[in-house]
């Protein structure tokens, strides 16, 4: 999607050297790279533009995870590129993990591209961008990888693209996981733990920028700490955020159930700003093909550590994910799955089916199972989620709880949405909320009043 900003923490820039326009794609570790890089170009005196229609050049951040996620960003550069074809915009610069998985590939499939730069070349935005306006690119290397780094970029001075009141907050790069079915670590490289005293640096300019919500994320946030400091940390870490003035809610996305600590589970349940939900993707629960996925966890151990967060978390909101049709996968092992899901009740919970992905140990498996039953097996999946979502709801009605607001419901007037603990912003779901004075950012305690599916609506009873 195209994207834009009606702010930046920097000076505005006495003369435009250029105007551009974005796109961001991908996840929101993609996101973080792409207002690092916004905020370099915002620095240096170039001008965002909402449209690409008459810009001097586009970036596209792309992603590069899997087939849907690499032809959707295909297909808005070759979108772009046809704006370039017809005069209307200027260059076409791809950034990003579609350009790092590809590498030069790229550029022989889509010649007209102008400059295609790696993952890790993030920080030379400016000086490719200077080059590639300069002409100069036409006669150099139109491609820039770097390795992966050994310590961990700074993601300070942002040019941040959400809204004001939350933000995401990377805590590491890369990831030392090998699952099978997964190239991310082929793109982003190893772990690398980003130093406490830099995460809560970060923290404190996004909070000092109007952040009130925190979403933690990397690629295994309960890996924190160990290829810096020894010993996992991810704890330690959330006990510093917590002292950040200004910001009222942290939530964890991306936890991996190795490592998550006792005395994490401490720190969650004791906190007043880490809120009562969870996003730890499980993939699976039969130990055959949790074994073939490589993820190093039994069903044993994920059904102690469920039992441990849901009796020490009162009113846990627990976010997951599984891959349906795995390479493999039988009938039976599947069947074992949805009994699972059936009996979890994970209140929050989204499916994909495998995607080969060129490179990775799952592509060399046998057994690979058509894509008729890999959709079937994601429908049941869901089919069988709807009503236990719909459950939750339900409960929910007559209940006080808070809410954050994201901004007035546009569908209708006089109301406005929000999210509650159990919602993280784009993948969850939204609250309908009455009140006078609200405004973007105002965390409120609200009363249930009503369901809509999988969505809630609330009268506001106080603001915070």
């Amino acid at each position: 999607m195209q994207i834009t900003s009606k702010k930046t923490p920097m000076a505005e820039p006495v003369k435009s050297k250029g105007t551009f326009a974005f796109v961001s794609l991908g996840c929101p570790k993609n996101l973080v790279d792409s207002e690092r890089m916004l905020g370099k170009l915002a620095q240096d005196g170039y001008t965002l533009t909402a449209n690409a229609e008459g810009a001097d050049l586009v970036i596209i951040n792309t992603c590069g995870f899997i087939e849907p996620a690499r032809q959707e960003s295909l297909g808005v550069i070759r979108e772009m590129l046809d704006l370039k074809e017809q005069g209307k915009l200027g260059a076409v610069v791809v950034a990003g993990c579609l350009a790092e998985r590809k590498g030069d590939a790229l550029l022989e499939e889509i010649p007209t591209v102008d400059h295609i730069l790696g993952v890790h070349a993030r920080e030379e935005i400016v000086q490719i961008i200077n080059r590639t306006l300069s002409k100069k690119a036409a006669d150099e290397q139109r491609s820039v990888f770097r390795p992966a780094p050994v310590k961990a970029q700074e993601d300070t001075g942002r040019f941040r693209i959400t809204p004001r009141h939350f933000a995401y907050l990377k805590i590491s790069e890369g990831c030392d996981r090998l699952c099978t079915f997964c190239a991310i670590p082929s793109m982003r490289g190893k772990h690398v733990t980003k130093p406490m005293e830099e995460v809560i640096r970060e923290a404190k300019e996004l909070a000092a920028d109007g952040v009130r919500e925190l979403l933690v994320v990397a690629q295994d946030t309960t890996y924190y700490g160990l290829d810096l400091y020894g010993e996992v940390r991810f704890a330690a870490l959330l006990r510093e955020l917590e002292k950040v003035d200004g910001i009222e809610w942290i939530r964890i996305l991306y936890a991996y159930p190795i490592f998550f600590t006792d005395e994490l589970i401490e720190v969650i349940a004791s906190s007043k700003k880490i809120v009562p939900y969870l996003d730890m993707p499980l993939q699976h629960i039969n130990d055959r093909v949790l074994r073939r996925m490589q993820r190093k966890v039994r069903r044993a151990d994920i059904e102690t550590l469920l039992a441990k967060l849901r009796a020490a978390i009162p009113n846990l909101a627990f976010r997951t994910t599984f891959i349906a049709g795995f390479p493999g996968e039988t009938e039976e092992e599947f069947q074992e799955l949805l009994e699972f899901v059936k009996q979890a009740k994970f209140e929050r919970l989204g499916v994909f089916t495998y995607s080969l992905e060129p490179g990775t140990p799952a592509s060399r498996l046998e057994d690979h199972l058509p894509e008729e039953v890999k959709t079937a097996r994601q429908n049941a999946l869901m089919a069988l989620q709807q009503p236990i979502a719909f459950e939750w709801c339900q409960s929910q009605l007559g209940k006080e709880i808070e809410a954050i607001v994201d901004g007035p419901d546009l569908e209708v007037p006089g109301q406005f949405r929000g999210r509650t603990f159990a919602d993280a912003p784009d993948i969850d779901c939204l609250i309908r909320l009455k009140g006078k004075g609200l405004r973007s950012g105002d965390i409120v305690r609200t009363k249930i009043t009503g369901t809509d599916g999988y969505d809630l609506a609330g009268r506001v009873i106080s603001i915070r």
